[in-house]
């Protein structure tokens, strides 16, 4: 798992500066159309790009969002979630583009250097879908961060949980060591409850494998994972947000992208 540092030791870092940077990069690289503005007023020395089909470094993102915002004339973005962690970032997005012609989830997660700056990309990106059969979409539910003091807790939970039930070699007798009802599931394909987890966790022959935990982001409540999986073999970058009460988890949104043979950057992670 990449080094995740606390708040402690920042350098030249104002907490919610790298939020907003990233938000930013967003909002007016991409949504209103400024990518090469964007690009220069909010990253670093570098920037290492792992979005699949764009190509490291500023003029790899100005080169990609050039032709996007061209082709994609109308663009609204709405960010869901987002918080910092350290010098770490995690967006969590819709996007609708020519009025609703094509709508996506995106999840975003960033690296910043010593003065807040971004230098480093990772996201997931998804179609946007109806909802589920328990009624929630891949977006909406709680939002409200709270239980700041217990970040670090929260994160060791979510590390232990995904280690213990998810992994290969991982079958937990008990998902209500990490698990609580009421659970609130937005994967398009689950419903409420812990049946769904009972599953992915304790099923024979389970489809979906996680490999590596390659970041963990969390502030408060909420926590965000971009793991290394694999679905019947097949490698995945897999994405997971959940928030948790009380030490145990109670909501759940995720998405996965297929991790390409080959890419124009550093890859996928």
């Amino acid at each position: 798992m990449t080094d995740q540092p606390t708040s402690q030791g920042l350098g030249n870092r104002v907490e919610g500066q790298q939020l907003a940077r990233a938000k930013a990069l967003y909002i007016e690289g991409i949504g209103e159309g400024r990518p090469r503005e964007a690009i220069d007023a909010y990253t670093g020395d570098r920037y290492t790009q792992h979005s699949t089909g764009v190509k490291d470094g500023r003029e790899g993102f100005v080169e990609f969002f050039t032709d996007f915002v061209e082709r994609n004339p109308e663009r609204q973005i709405e960010i869901v979630r987002g918080w910092e962690d350290g010098r770490y970032v995690f967006l969590h997005v819709f996007q609708s583009l020519n009025d609703g012609e094509a709508t996506y989830v995106t999840t975003d997660f960033f690296d910043t250097d010593d003065d807040g700056k971004i230098v480093e990309h990772w996201d997931v990106i998804g179609e946007f879908t109806g909802p589920n059969t328990s009624g929630r979409t891949q977006l909406d539910g709680a939002v409200e961060i709270t239980d700041l003091d217990r970040t670090e807790e929260n994160k060791a939970i979510v590390k232990e949980m995904l280690e213990n039930c998810l992994f290969a070699d991982a079958r937990p007798d008990r998902i209500e060591q990490w698990f609580a009802e009421p659970y609130l599931q937005h994967n398009p394909e689950g419903a409420d409850g812990l049946d769904t987890v009972r599953r992915l966790a304790q099923g024979e022959n389970r489809p979906l494998i996680y490999d590596e935990i390659v970041l963990l982001v969390g502030r408060g409540n909420f926590v965000a994972t971009l793991c290394k999986a694999n679905w019947e073999g097949e490698p995945l970058a897999q994405v997971d947000i959940v928030r948790l009460e009380n030490g145990k988890i109670v909501e759940h949104w995720d998405l996965s992208e297929p991790v390409p043979d080959t890419d124009v950057n550093s890859g996928k992670f």
